[in-house]
């Protein structure tokens, strides 16, 4: 240990070469918040000093800016839709070198083998992936997921390297009320981070919910929410995903006094998002386009991040520090050239230079097991023409619950084509069991088919919505027969599917051919079948099954107002 302690001592002194040196970089330092010229001295993966330095290798950067390495606070790999190793391919060239991921989504279909899955599969790639054990699975009890996670199960994992703490409390009313299974789960990760999922929360109930050990939120929609969970004490992550996009609003409360309590995620993000956009650097081109300082803005990617989740020697541009390093051609367009982990070239030019190894995902995979659905499984009964109907709203997960009129025939709803209200029915896919959700939902704009998936966040059933029965059961039988997957049906044709083996959420395939996939569906959605331009209908779909999003949602129990956290009859 001396030996090695005293080599990094003689090369910080400049006794002797580190293995590689970058020259000539503008090196942004997010301690002093300053851009400072010089070299930056790399051994063991380690930066062992910032000035005038030689090196056995040098790389001359031609005076172009040097950030730490990009971390995303809070993210779903399997929103991607692809692996852990088809995900790092697409980010790392973008700068991020480190996620704080939340495999909640794969839990809910395969439980602890649903976790080790991803564990497994990120062990060896030029990513750091560090894991948030999900602490809701199912979300809540109102709905049937494939597995159950309590205190016990997690508290096996919870000491692995790579686990930081416990996953987004979305049950919030559950810890309000100091329920004791929420309780169990709160006392074994006391020691560690606590990240919060509580939307609309206030007073004397967010103190309940911080006084818990919840330390982070996610779920801010508006400034004001903001900034009473700033005065608690907790850090914000401003999310800009693929559905739920909050950074323009949020950004406009962070200022030079609160800006080290905020930091950068995505959350959810689908293939095409990632590809066209980017991920955390399109956070850093939205804010420094809003009129947050550079500087502060990779801040907020880098630095308070690492502090918020006890990263140590990351975030940072100091000896010591990992040689995470982003090599950037400006700080508005933010568009990086070169992306060094530990000291190693990754990426260059967009384009990533490693060789990923492949993982085995065999015990994550046949996990659609549904009873056979027919036609009277769908009927929608109703009392009258006045009903209870989701609507939703554009770029957002939050929907409104609003009265309408709509037609029925023999008690049962019949769609009206007309009338922008379509049925959707959340199907139980894990035990086989007798559970069909009804529901409606309005300004999906679909019109002549249906879109069936078996991503229905969190818990995973399967989830159709159309205005045609015949296309509806299509569909179903679609994403059944190939074990997973997003369908797109008309006129009783399968338009296109876009398998997804690995429990039902996941991709085998490249992400580039999984985006060319969706992008064909999209234009099919789109196009032929009229969907409202202003959703992503495959990912807001997916979420109207999350009984934790206000307003209204539907789970394969039924009708559910998430303001009371109860179920509610479709007639009033």
């Amino acid at each position: 240990m001396k030996e090695v302690l005293r080599k990094k001592i003689e090369i910080a002194a400049g006794r002797r070469k580190a293995e590689r040196v970058l020259k000539d970089c503008k090196i942004i330092n997010v301690f002093s918040h300053e851009i400072i010229e010089g070299d930056i001295a790399i051994n063991d993966g380690k930066i062992v000093g910032i000035g005038e330095y030689e090196g056995i290798e040098e790389i001359d950067i031609r005076g172009k800016y040097v950030s730490p390495g990009f971390i995303d606070g809070h993210v779903h790999i399997e929103s991607s839709m692809t692996t852990p190793q088809e995900f790092a391919k697409v980010i790392l060239p973008r700068g991020t070198t480190t996620i704080i991921a939340d495999p909640h989504e794969i839990a809910n279909v395969c439980g602890l083998e649903g976790i080790k899955y991803i564990l497994d599969a990120s062990k060896d790639l030029p990513l750091n992936v560090y894991m948030m054990l999900p602490s809701c699975v199912p979300a809540t009890p109102f709905e049937n997921a494939g597995a159950v996670l309590e205190a016990g199960e997690l508290k096996t994992i919870l000491d692995h390297e790579r686990v930081l703490g416990l996953g987004e409390l979305m049950n919030y009313p559950g810890v309000i009320a100091a329920d004791e299974k929420v309780m169990d789960k709160v006392v074994m990760a006391m020691n560690k981070i606590i990240d919060g999922h509580g939307p609309n929360i206030k007073g004397k109930d967010l103190n309940a919910y911080v006084v818990a050990g919840v330390r982070t939120e996610h779920e801010c929609s508006t400034q004001e929410e903001m900034l009473e969970r700033l005065r608690l004490g907790m850090y914000i992550l401003i999310r800009e995903g693929s559905a739920a996009r909050d950074l323009e609003t949020l950004i406009r409360a962070v200022n030079k006094e609160n800006l080290r309590r905020c930091l950068f995620c995505t959350d959810d993000k689908h293939p095409e998002d990632l590809i066209a956009r980017g991920h955390i650097d399109n956070n850093l081109r939205m804010a420094v386009k809003a009129g947050i300082d550079p500087i502060s803005s990779i801040q907020m990617a880098t630095i308070n991040a690492a502090e918020c989740y006890g990263l140590k020697n990351l975030g940072a541009i100091a000896p010591g520090y990992t040689a995470d390093l982003v090599v950037l051609e400006d700080l508005k367009d933010f568009n990086v050239l070169k992306v060094f982990k530990k000291g190693d070239l990754v990426a260059e030019n967009q384009k990533h230079l490693f060789k990923e190894a492949e993982s085995d995902y065999s015990r994550v995979t046949d996990t659609v097991n549904i009873r056979k659905i027919t036609k009277e499984d769908l009927q929608l009964k109703v009392t009258s023409d006045i009903v209870n109907v989701i609507r939703l709203l554009s770029h957002s997960l939050v929907t409104e619950r609003v009265v309408r009129k709509v037609e029925t025939k023999n008690s049962m709803f019949k769609h009206h084509h007309s009338l922008d209200i379509l049925k959707m029915a959340v199907i139980e896919r894990h035990h086989a069991k007798d559970n069909v959700g009804l529901g409606l939902v309005e300004d999906f704009q679909l019109k002549g088919g249906a879109i069936a998936s078996t991503i229905a966040h969190d818990s995973h059933n399967l989830i159709v919505i159309g205005d045609k029965d015949e296309d509806m059961l299509l569909a179903i039988e679609e994403v059944t027969r190939v074990g997973g997957g997003i369908t797109i049906c008309s006129d009783g044709k399968v338009l296109e599917t876009l398998e997804l083996p690995i429990a039902g959420l996941m991709s085998n395939i490249s992400i580039q051919e999984v985006n060319k996939k969706l992008m064909k569906m999209l234009d099919i959605a789109y196009h032929e079948l009229g969907v409202n331009k202003n959703i992503d209908p495959f990912m807001t779909l997916s979420f109207l099954a999350l009984p934790v999003i206000p307003e209204i949602k539907l789970t394969d129990m039924g009708l559910f107002d998430v303001n009371t956290f109860e179920f509610i009859d479709i007639n009033l």
